[in-house]
């Protein structure tokens, strides 16, 4: 999805209350671009820089704004496919190791390398490899993950890794908000939430079936299906390619090429 991406640091952060989670930074420019309401977060502020030596802020108020129907529709969203399950407390070392941050996602060679090392951080426990040795794509589109899914640092390959090995969406229990910020922010991978500790009940090699606008996750192997949270109108974001792309297409910054 975001091949085109330069190379992305962002800084901001979540912090959750009891009913829902503020993005917010220091905002760099007086001016500010009106999104809609993100559910379960409400998106406040937040900052970038989309190349090493060049910085780009862009603040966020909670108003709904109109939006291309094009871009906004996801009532129809579906992902199925085998799932990969995970433990709790899979951290980004796990998901990407630090050794392998070198690599340029704007560099179309250098992200699918990237993907070529998702999740290769994890223990040897796993016998089952989430991509299979000399291979650069995963054969499972759906990562299944306990809580606090994506600990650790705050380096925004980890669901890029994820999202250029092929994988479209996780489900976990719980996210570290730095994870779920990099998710909706660079637009690689859904990052849903399960109501159920699903990955006690799901395992590797699992034909599963998401549906977006139920909210609902089909285990096809077992008979099984599973409520999941609404991504809300974080949906839209991730579908568009990310918070940048979001932006250009509904018109709330010039697209590169005016």
């Amino acid at each position: 999805m975001a091949a085109s991406l330069t190379r992305i640091s962002y800084s901001s952060a979540f912090t959750f209350s009891a009913s829902k989670t503020s993005v917010f930074s220091p905002s760099l420019f007086a001016s500010s671009i009106k999104v809609p309401t993100f559910s379960p977060l409400t998106a406040k502020l937040l900052w970038s820089t989309f190349a090493p030596h060049a910085a780009h802020a862009i603040s966020f108020t909670t108003h709904a704004t109109s939006t291309p129907a094009s871009v906004l529709d996801t009532s129809t969203k579906t992902f199925h496919g085998l799932c990969y399950v995970v433990g709790d407390n899979i951290d980004t070392d796990q998901i990407i190791p630090a050794e392998y941050l070198t690599l340029v996602p704007s560099n179309p060679a250098e992200y699918e390398k990237l993907g070529s090392y998702a999740l290769i951080g994890l223990l040897s426990s796993y016998a089952t490899r989430f991509i299979e040795p000399n291979e650069t794509k995963t054969k499972y589109s759906i990562v299944i993950g306990g809580a606090n899914f994506g600990c650790g640092s705050s380096r925004e390959h980890a669901p890029v890794a994820l999202g250029a090995a092929g994988a479209k969406a996780v489900v976990a229990e719980s996210y570290a908000r730095i994870f779920f910020r990099n998710s909706v922010a660079t637009g690689e991978v859904y990052p849903l939430e399960s109501e159920a500790r699903i990955c006690e009940e799901c395992k590797t090699g699992d034909v599963v079936t998401i549906e977006l606008w139920e909210s609902r996750l089909i285990n096809h192997s077992t008979g099984k299906e599973y409520k999941l949270k609404s991504i809300g109108d974080a949906g839209p974001v991730i579908e568009a390619g990310g918070i940048f792309a979001y932006a250009r297409k509904t018109g709330m910054i010039p697209s590169q090429s005016n």
